[in-house]
């Protein structure tokens, strides 16, 4: 579950439950993108899979390479629907003889749906432990230093995960910043994992300095950038979330053609939006173009750089220059890679 939300304004929507910000959330952001800022994401979910087959079944029904995934790996993966459609995206790390899953908040009672679904006779037990686990986050250049400052433990490498020894881990991540780390704790720790972190030198940031940083990355998050008719291509999930030489899983087809074909319909952007008003528009707004539908705008959000910033899902065929509107104000694409 979530940390204490003392002294901190509550997030709303898809995010509530944890802090949205702590009253300067531009000074959280530059802190977190120039040093290292400690975020609660215990609203994530977590799923568990133990079991003897819990890799070989993982690998048989996900977009990812689980079958020989080593002990301390941690991946992203997809669910994908019968056409290739997103329809789960995971963040998966194998320790200790178990696979923890976190997802999206609300997210367990899919997960472990599908999961049940199609355990057949497999030797593997799904269970949905989000009431007992929370997700801090630790996010910046100075992710490692902070890291070593409180007396935990540093994973070598992004991709990698040490076990915490209260239970849990701490796993590198390469992202929303190009250091950060997730850590995984009980949930009757996290508030004294947070208080731990800010001491050794990270800033309390809420979910918005998050979600700034992710969208400068250019990283999608379910739910925001997809809707149901996304495919991994285009928003840029293919090497990171599906593994293009493993065997067969549903989806398969749809990935491995446009792989071969190329040309998604659609692509991933980040916009420039206007700043005429302070109300920036909600994911699933209409990008128009001619008084068209193009596409739509996914997570907005102040940054305290770049302005007033949206991903946004729009078609490939689409310039760059292309006079786009949102809420009727022009934006502009950053085509930077």
């Amino acid at each position: 579950m979530t940390t204490s939300l003392d002294g901190a304004i509550p997030a709303t929507g898809r995010d509530a439950g944890v802090p949205w910000h702590y009253g300067d959330p531009l000074v959280e952001q530059r802190r977190a993108a120039r040093y290292a800022g400690v975020v609660d994401r215990g609203h994530r979910d977590v799923v568990t899979v133990s079991g003897p087959d819990r890799l070989p079944w993982l690998h048989s029904i996900t977009s990812q390479h689980f079958a020989a995934l080593a002990d301390g790996a941690s991946v992203e993966s997809l669910v994908l629907s019968p056409h290739g459609h997103v329809e789960q995206h995971w963040q998966a790390t194998e320790l200790d003889g178990t696979v923890w899953i976190d997802t999206e908040p609300g997210a367990a009672a899919d997960v472990l749906g599908y999961l049940q679904k199609m355990i057949f006779m497999k030797r593997v037990e799904p269970r949905d432990v989000s009431a007992d686990w929370s997700v801090v986050s630790l996010i910046g250049p100075q992710t490692v230093a902070v890291l070593i400052a409180a007396g935990l433990p540093v994973p070598e490498q992004v991709g990698r995960a040490i076990a915490l020894p209260d239970g849990g881990f701490v796993r590198r991540m390469s992202w929303p910043s190009d250091d950060a780390a997730d850590l995984l704790v009980p949930a009757d720790r996290a508030a004294a994992t947070v208080a731990t972190l800010a001491a050794a030198g990270a800033e309390p940031a809420g979910s918005w300095a998050y979600e700034a940083l992710r969208v400068e990355a250019r990283r999608p998050r379910l739910g925001f950038e997809t809707d149901h008719r996304t495919i991994p291509h285009e928003v840029g999930w293919i090497n990171r979330a599906v593994h293009l030489d493993k065997g067969c899983y549903r989806g398969q087809e749809t990935v491995a053609r446009v792989q071969n074909l190329g040309r998604p319909p659609r692509r991933l952007v980040l916009l420039h939006l206007a700043g005429e008003s302070d109300e920036l528009p909600e994911a699933g707004t209409p990008v128009e173009l001619a008084g068209r539908a193009v596409g739509f705008v996914g997570t907005a959000v102040h940054h305290h750089e770049l302005g007033p910033v949206a991903l946004a899902v729009i078609k490939r065929s689409l310039p760059d220059d292309a006079a786009l509107l949102v809420d009727g104000y022009p934006v502009a694409v950053d085509s930077e890679a």
